[in-house]
């Protein structure tokens, strides 16, 4: 029996809002990775991750480490379009006027109901 020696291409699949997701599930690139970096081995974040089986993280770690600074660059993109949409949401709604209304919600809520 013959080795079949082939590449395959990464598990990766990049979604409609550039967010790279692994498989054909809803788990970010950066999830898997952040946990990698943080020590958790292949099989810690399959156990994590329902939707993930070893061999796709295994994968996907492959990937990774094969092409460490293209993920790493990605990864900062993301950060910093997340910290980008953060800073607009609270340009939008700034927290201390959420948090007011939210207070005088509470506070026209807390009438006791008539018996």
């Amino acid at each position: 029996m013959e080795l079949a020696l082939k590449s395959e291409p990464p598990p990766l699949q990049e979604d409609a809002h550039g967010v790279i997701r692994i498989g054909q599930t809803r788990v970010a690139l950066e999830s898997v990775i952040g946990l990698f970096e943080q020590g958790a081995s292949a099989e810690e974040i399959a156990l994590r991750f329902d939707a993930l089986d070893l061999h796709t993280v295994y994968a996907t770690l492959t990937y990774y480490l094969s092409h460490r600074q293209e993920v790493q660059d990605y990864m900062h993109r993301q950060r910093q379009s997340s910290a980008r949409a953060r800073h607009e949401a609270a340009l939008r709604s700034p927290p201390d006027q959420v948090r007011a209304r939210i207070a005088q919600r509470e506070k026209t809520t807390d009438v006791a109901p008539a018996r």
